[in-house]
């Protein structure tokens, strides 16, 4: 048995024990995932401390198999460091140590230390070496951009702890607020559908009209992402009319409840959607902008009305316009990436249209902005600062992706397969200007579409 050794380091601007706490909260392992190499957590018991254990199911590639890895932590030095050791998985051994220096009173090193061995001796390093180091590389750089970012961006925000309470928690979007919210001191509570798995889970049922009201008293933010997926599959009347019901229906809900409460929240953030402003060509566009025509407008119209019950009882409201957003993990990009890593991937129609885009990243970073920046009220368009046109990002896509662009959908195509929608979605243009966040000096994570696709794809 061949033993490997991998080291990374990094410098963060944050004491040690900043950064260590940091780790040991929940939803560090969620937060610190790539993306694009989905782990599933089976069960866990305890945190970072010695004896605690975690069991994750991984997947293999790209078929449905995956594998079992159960780890133990070891090692704990309140601070300092911690270790997870393999106890069932796929290496012959798996021994990654965490550790915390000091670099000065608000500096230190993150170091991560991997010693590990491949099954099968000899041949299993031979043939598995090089993708375990360059799976380790791709996966280390992306863990301490994260870290880094997040501790930065918690600094910036810095208060007393919120209790913060979320729908649509397992989305694309909620998915990634939760772990950045409580990896940074704040308590999230999930407004669930099924029955509450957790004591901080919130029983709710916008079809049937019910909530567990008295759960939302003394919270301080209400961040709103549910709704009917918009991209699913092709327009019907029927997803047409679910798709507005979805929205209009639990933001009025969640919002007369709010309104009923003794102890309302300071701020009610709900998701909507550039879609607000229609097919508008190559006109900038901002917050201030009059809504424009079709079906995605509509319901985004009636979708910010259904807040007024919130507004109406001195409940800051914060509308924001999600652009198209990107991470491996779902969403469009998710859907793009097989057919251009394929090497069948082009532009859709001309390829002139205005795509409005945001990382991931940034979305959750621009909503503890709003949270926590209490002048910002009404629309805001959460979308990076430099849109591109179709063709500009199936380009640079390609480019990321070191794959030919050359299959071009026709709009004919598009509209036979997607028929409503891709008018509205993906043939449609809109240039969307970030200006409310500009204005109150929100900084970007990745304003650059490259380094956006870089990070989210580990390229």
């Amino acid at each position: 048995m061949k033993n490997e050794r991998f080291v990374r380091r990094i410098a963060i601007k944050a004491p040690a024990e900043e950064v260590f706490d940091w780790h040991a909260r929940p939803g560090a392992f969620e937060r610190l995932t790539p993306p694009w190499a989905p782990v599933e957590v089976v069960d866990r018991t305890g945190g970072i401390e010695d004896g605690a254990r975690v069991v994750l199911k991984m997947p293999l590639g790209p078929t449905h198999m995956s594998v079992r890895w159960v780890a133990e932590h070891r090692d704990f030095i309140e601070g300092r460091q911690f270790r997870d050791v393999q106890i069932e998985g796929p290496f012959a051994r798996w021994e990654h140590t965490h550790r915390f220096e000091p670099g000065g009173p608000r500096a230190c090193v993150l170091e991560d230390r991997i010693e590990y061995a491949l099954p099968f001796g000899p041949v299993g390093a031979l043939i598995g070496g090089p993708f375990v180091r360059a799976m380790l590389e791709r996966t280390f750089t992306y863990r301490h951009c994260i870290t880094a970012h997040d501790i930065e961006t918690h600094a910036v925000y810095a208060g007393a702890p919120l209790q913060v309470v979320v729908s649509g928690s397992t989305g694309l979007v909620g998915s990634a607020l939760v772990p950045f919210l409580t990896t940074g001191g704040h308590r999230v509570s999930r407004l669930v559908r099924s029955r509450p798995q957790h004591d901080e889970d919130i029983a709710w049922d916008p079809t049937a009209g019910s909530i567990d009201a008295a759960r939302l008293e003394g919270v301080d933010a209400v961040v709103h992402l549910a709704g009917e997926n918009i991209a699913g599959g092709r327009w019907s009347e029927g997803t047409k009319a679910r798709i507005k019901e979805s929205r209009v229906r639990g933001t009025r809900l969640l919002c007369e409840s709010l309104a009923r409460l003794r102890r309302r929240p300071q701020v009610f953030v709900c998701a909507a959607a550039i879609g607000y402003y229609g097919n508008r060509g190559a006109t900038i566009v901002d917050e201030d902008s009059e809504p424009g025509e079709g079906f995605l407008a509509d319901v985004c119209r009636a979708w910010e009305a259904a807040t007024a019950p919130a507004s109406d009882a001195g409940i800051r409201v914060v509308h924001l316009r999600l652009g198209v957003v990107l991470s491996a993990a779902g969403g469009a990009l998710a859907k793009l990436r097989t057919p251009f890593q394929l090497g069948v991937g082009g532009r859709l129609g001309s390829g002139d249209q205005y795509m409005s885009w945001i990382g991931v990243d940034d979305v959750i970073g621009a909503i503890l902005h709003t949270i926590r920046i209490d002048t910002l009220q009404g629309a805001i368009n959460a979308v990076a600062p430099q849109p591109a046109t179709n063709l500009d990002f199936t380009k640079t896509l390609g480019r990321v992706l070191r794959r030919p662009t050359l299959f071009p959908v026709p709009a004919a195509a598009a509209r036979l397969v997607f028929g409503e929608m891709a008018d509205e979605m993906l043939l449609a243009s809109t240039r969307v200007a970030p200006t409310r966040l500009a204005a109150t000096s929100y900084s970007f994570r990745y304003p650059d579409l490259e380094a956006a696709l870089r990070h989210t794809l580990g390229k």
